[in-house]
């Protein structure tokens, strides 16, 4: 096997019973975003990618009512944190990987952290990244968030289950 490497996994569920639950996910996670860090939010429609993203980007930006639209239809949206340039995409609309070259996502991890909605839709994703699937849960509205932390994400997922 030459030049292949095993990238360390470490997994976490979190249950998040309602929004303010998403809330303190998102803080949590903020406040261990550094630049090239790539955070891939999986989930069906409606499962609250978007509000985690919104609750990551606000808490970084130190604003809980920082205006944080979806970026459904405008794909890419920047926020310029003091230390760091956060940048939210959602690629639900985009049809083929080569399509979201176009959205300049290479310079934007160079620059910052990138949290992408529908990463599926890249073809390849970094080794080095933080899946997180979001489910709903029972009939309450509730959810869960399966974190799986990998390469240096392994780590960090790791301090979060002492928390």
């Amino acid at each position: 096997m030459s030049g292949s490497s095993v990238v360390p996994t470490v997994e976490l569920t979190v249950k998040l019973p309602d929004e303010a639950a998403t809330a303190r996910l998102g803080a949590v996670l903020a406040a261990l975003l550094v630049p090239s860090d790539f955070v891939a939010l999986r989930g069906d429609l409606g499962a609250g990618k978007t509000a985690l993203a919104r609750a990551v980007i606000r808490a970084r930006l130190g604003d809980p009512g920082e205006e944080v639209p979806s970026p459904t239809f405008t794909l890419v949206q920047t926020y310029e944190a003091p230390d760091i340039l956060l940048t939210h995409v959602d690629l639900y609309r985009i049809e083929q990987p080569e399509d979201a070259a176009e959205l300049g996502l290479a310079d934007a991890l160079d620059e910052g952290a990138l949290l992408v909605e529908w990463p599926e839709k890249l073809g390849l994703l970094p080794q080095d990244r933080l899946d997180i699937a979001i489910h709903l849960v029972g009939e309450g509205g509730g959810r869960e968030a399966r974190l799986a932390g990998q390469g240096s994400w392994a780590s960090r997922v790791e301090g979060l289950k002492d928390a």
